[in-house]
């Protein structure tokens, strides 16, 4: 499907340009992508990964959002202090709405916001708890759910270089939860991913711990849709300054692969041989 997407990928020695998505990432499968975007909050990927959500779509991935907090701290006024969670609730479907994400592919996993601190690993719960699943708590039980039910192909995380505590722990938390949802433990939250998928970091507030690999340009109407969606969230009382940043910097996003590989000791062997 032409789209209009520019895709240009570092290599070593030279920058890669294509028309193409298979071209710049790896592992693609013919008909079987699906992209899975691990938001903090209801509107970082919308800022962060905004265009290259649409990108998935334009490129025939089954795309998914995954919000991992329910937005309580970020109120503005002192009247919303009760109805914020309901105001962004509703702010985030509007918004990936207007990127063209289909509903059902919204996921909420409703952790208080500010306070993933406590959340960390898994940890038996009361039935009825909001972010229960199966009994248990924890983002290390409700990350490999999510994984092992839309067994995506890439994962899309904010870098962890970002300043906000809940970047960094959603960042951790969700490569862990890799190694645990390709294992045959916690069987009750699903049947084991066959693969670990690829990984990418998009950058939200900052930068990037080493340079991209992947650049991304698009047609400017999905500049416009991004910026809309990002209009959605008028609660967040600075969102105009987002907008204004966004619309200099113009129809581009990078994205930065991790290595995410498992110990094999046979790579540092030649290290200590003569």
């Amino acid at each position: 499907m032409q789209s209009g997407v520019k895709y240009m990928r570092r290599l070593d020695d030279r920058v890669m340009a294509s028309e193409e998505a298979a071209d710049v990432f790896d592992q693609w499968e013919v008909g079987q992508e699906r992209w899975m975007f691990v938001s903090p909050h209801d509107d970082d990927a919308v800022i962060g990964a905004g265009l290259t959500i649409q990108v998935g779509m334009a490129a025939g991935a089954e795309v998914y959002v995954v919000i991992t907090t329910d937005g309580r701290m970020g109120y503005c006024r002192i009247p919303q202090r009760r109805t914020i969670t309901r105001i962004r609730s509703e702010e985030a479907r509007e918004a990936y709405r207007m990127l063209g994400l289909p509903p059902e592919r919204l996921r909420c996993l409703g952790f208080p916001d500010c306070n993933l601190n406590a959340y960390r690993g898994r940890h038996f719960t009361t039935i009825g708890d909001p972010t229960e699943i199966e009994g248990a708590s924890g983002l290390q039980n409700a990350f490999p759910y999510v994984l092992r039910q839309i067994r995506p192909t890439r994962v899309f995380l904010p870098t962890p270089t970002d300043l906000h505590p809940d970047h960094r722990i959603v960042y951790e938390e969700m490569l862990i939860s890799l190694f645990h949802a390709q294992g045959s433990i916690w069987p009750e939250l699903g049947p084991p991913i066959v693969r670990i998928p690829v990984v990418y970091e998009f950058a939200t507030y900052c930068d990037f711990p080493e340079p991209p690999q992947i650049r991304l340009v698009t047609p400017v109407a999905f500049l416009e849709r991004k910026l809309e969606a990002i209009q959605c969230f008028a609660s967040q009382e600075q969102i105009e300054v987002l907008v204004k940043v966004q619309r200099d910097v113009g129809p581009v996003e990078y994205l930065r692969q991790v290595a995410f590989n498992f110990y094999s000791p046979e790579k540092y062997a030649a290290l200590f041989e003569g």
